[in-house]
């Protein structure tokens, strides 16, 4: 599936697969003429999200694979992503106190805060054993 405006990348639960991600999302992001800031906005959002799959998903050592959609219509566009790890619910991680000195704060929290700034709306919903994580995000000049 690689229409212009629809790109399905799958990675498997390896770290040293964000650099696929980085190099898919460019490549989607030139292909739809998607201007500097919003193709880092995107990459950013969701290497703090396939990380956190990678890194806090799985309880064991097999090979996953995480599946990253993304659509654009018109001035929208869509970010899915879908894994078969522990079931996490992002939206449900509480906004970390940026205002809080570094050494009073709950640590994590804060790749989720970019990723609340970086989009317009969140949505996750649990089926058939995987997490889906959808990011939507208005485009600036398309």
């Amino acid at each position: 599936m690689n229409q212009m405006n629809k790109m399905l990348i799958t990675l498997s639960n390896n770290l040293a697969e964000i650099e696929k991600l980085a190099s898919a999302v460019m490549q989607f992001g030139k292909e739809n003429s998607l201007s500097d800031k919003d193709i880092f906005d995107i990459n950013l959002a969701l290497e703090e999200i396939v990380n956190n799959i990678i890194s806090y998903g799985y309880k064991d050592n097999n090979e996953h694979h995480i599946n990253i959609h993304l659509e654009l219509e018109g001035a929208q566009l869509e970010l899915r992503v879908e894994d078969d790890g522990i079931p996490f619910n992002p939206l449900e991680v509480p906004e970390p106190d940026i205002n809080k000195p570094l050494k009073e704060r709950e640590p994590g929290g804060l790749g989720l805060f970019f990723v609340r700034n970086l989009t317009d709306k969140l949505e996750y919903k649990r089926d058939q054993d995987k997490n889906i994580f959808i990011m939507k995000k208005k485009i600036q000049n398309n």
